[in-house]
């Protein structure tokens, strides 16, 4: 007899069939809907749309915009205007993004029933497909590194959280809690803010039940390397725990205690195989050698962290690296229709019934264009063509209007008539460890500040610099190659002192994001500049020449991704210095 679960596969796959043969009728609904539920809204009224749902005439009025041309009224939002500015439905909550606006966080309304769309996504069709490559996952377990973040309330006490934090505070979440795949931590765990206490009772547990586990993950990658570095670091404690059934003493938080205490028993012959394995220097494979029935690892690996995939086949011993969906805090995407393929292999399908999705052609510098794209028609869902690279454009029920993410995606492929797409990066990205997403303008900004305060009036400048993000260790860091030019030859070059103060004021004026996870959740490590030979950015650009780059059109290489002119500048360090404090932070945006 089928289960509930295996039931409810069958009819989130049947539906998947359905929307993803019908990708442009579906389309056209979705716009019609979110404009008629919206059409007394200020903003649609405002572009002449009110009453209006056809595309033609959401085309030709609507524009095309980024956050910053809506951030107005997103303030008076947030400071208690009630009226319907962007959607009908009351705003709920502000979900705060990893993407910045003038160095911030962008704050994102969203209306009271969002949640419910993005559960039928992540929540039923995702175990679905997983359980078309993995048979039978429903009748394991799933260890899953989940944490809460920081939120706060705008000033009219709208609350302001993170996505995932968002999610985990669902009703669906709460009441459901993945129910094809069962969770081993605890909903206490995911809501502990104390770190140390979430990590340890979820990494606890995960231990207890290591031989139903049949995938283990968690969303973004640097979380799952800091929880095989938080075992390696602690696992004579969990033994203890799982040999005696016992709860450590630094578990102080009552919900953790209580819930890990319903569930531990003394087993002395699984504390004694973690003993034997953690034990041993050579941590190659050891996910396989604790978790011996997981299929597959379930871990984001596409753009900025896809740096990570070494690192996470070292601990894996080559099983499946899973990245299963594609979203942000706009809006959630697509889903990966193949997800044990390989690596460079993984597409994600937009599924078109959860948003309005356009798409505006992108021509990449490497590929002969500006980097921008031109003020061209946007394409539809529909019609997309294989081997193009589209920025990516979504209209949502809680009312963004042809808000541009600034996601490119290259299609690769369609899934009847959905197209699959491989996520290329963000635009103008040149540091990111996780969330977090540094342009180079912002960089250059923040060199510039640390310059003219701690370096000009020593009559030292940045002559030039390349930055780099470090993941070789736990967590990873960004690192900055500096060329410094004396404008006195008599002069020397800063103390490290004064390199140090340079990193931290670095650190101060890169955005909210970044400075959040080096002072709040400790995911980054300090800031490093390794200052190399006078000449060394010459010979960089010597050795392009001589490789048949043009003479006039040479521009150093400001985010390092080669491997031959890392080496280059890493032989040419004379010195290297680190942040010596942490950077100011707070989870009230400065937009307030």
């Amino acid at each position: 007899m089928a289960s509930e679960s295996d039931e409810r596969y069958r009819e989130a796959l049947k539906a998947l069939e359905e929307v993803t043969g019908d990708v442009d009728g579906v389309q056209e609904r979705v716009l019609a809907e979110i404009l008629s539920t919206n059409a007394n809204t200020e903003y649609l009224q405002r572009h002449g749309l009110a009453g209006k749902t056809d595309r033609r005439s959401f085309k030709s009025n609507v524009p095309v915009i980024h956050y910053e041309d809506i951030l107005p009224d997103i303030r008076r939002i947030a400071y208690g205007d009630p009226s319907p500015i962007f959607s009908a439905k009351p705003i709920s909550e502000f979900l705060i993004s990893s993407g910045t606006s003038g160095g911030e966080r962008k704050m994102i309304p969203v209306a009271a029933d969002n949640s419910e769309r993005i559960y039928q996504i992540r929540g039923v069709l995702l175990p679905a497909v997983l359980n078309k490559f993995v048979p039978g996952l429903n009748k394991g377990k799933a260890l899953y590194f989940l944490f809460m973040k920081a939120e706060t309330k705008s000033p009219a006490g709208i609350p302001m959280r993170p996505v995932l934090t968002s999610y985990y505070r669902s009703s669906q979440f709460l009441l459901h809690e993945y129910p094809s795949i069962p969770h081993t931590s605890p909903i206490a765990s995911i809501f502990c803010t104390d770190v140390y206490q979430s990590m340890y009772s979820q990494m606890l547990l995960g231990l207890a039940y290591r031989l139903d586990i049949l995938c283990i993950g968690a969303v973004f990658a640097p979380i799952f390397l800091r929880a095989m570095n938080f075992l390696e670091q602690n696992f004579h404690d969990l033994a203890d725990d799982l040999e005696h059934g016992t709860v450590n003493a630094r578990i102080t938080d009552a919900a953790v205690r209580a819930a890990l205490e319903a569930k531990l028993t003394s087993d002395p012959e699984t504390a004694a195989h973690i003993r034997k394995e953690c034990s041993t220097k050579n941590w190659q494979g050891i996910i396989r050698r604790i978790w011996p029935e997981a299929r597959f690892l379930d871990v984001i690996v596409t753009g900025a962290t896809a740096q990570y995939i070494p690192s996470l086949e070292f601990y894996s011993g080559g099983l499946p690296l899973a990245s299963t969906g594609y979203a942000s805090s706009e809006s959630f995407f697509g889903i990966n229709l193949n997800p044990l393929c390989k690596t460079e292999d993984i597409a994600y399908t937009i599924m078109p019934n959860i948003a309005y999705f356009e798409f505006q052609t992108y021509k990449s510098q490497e590929n002969g264009g500006q980097g921008e794209e031109e003020e061209i028609e946007l394409v539809d869902l529909a019609n997309v063509e294989v081997g193009k690279e589209y920025e990516l454009v979504v209209t949502t029920y809680s009312g963004l209007y042809r808000y541009k993410i600034g996601d490119i995606l290259r299609v690769v492929r369609f899934y009847n008539k959905a197209p699959e797409f491989k996520f290329v990066g963000r635009k103008n990205v040149c540091l990111s460890l996780e969330t977090d997403k540094v342009e180079e303008i912002e960089l250059q900004n923040a060199i510039a500040i640390a310059e003219s305060t701690h370096l000009t009036w020593r009559n030292t400048r940045v002559l030039q610099y390349s930055c780099y993000t470090d993941v070789k260790t736990v967590p990873g860091h960004y690192i900055l190659y500096w060329e410094l030019s004396s404008m006195n030859e008599s002069e020397n070059l800063p103390q490290k002192s004064i390199i140090e103060q340079c990193c931290l004021t670095i650190e101060e004026s890169l955005n909210s994001v970044y400075r959040s996870m080096r002072a709040y959740y400790k995911n980054a490590g300090p800031l490093e500049i390794k200052i190399v030979k006078n000449g060394t950015f010459d010979e960089l650009m010597e050795n392009a020449i001589a490789k048949g780059s043009s003479a006039d059109q040479y521009k150093p290489s400001r985010c390092v991704k080669s491997t031959a002119i890392l080496e280059l500048l890493d032989a040419r360090v004379v010195s290297n210095c680190f942040s010596p404090g942490v950077p100011s932070w707070s989870p009230v945006p400065r937009h307030f």
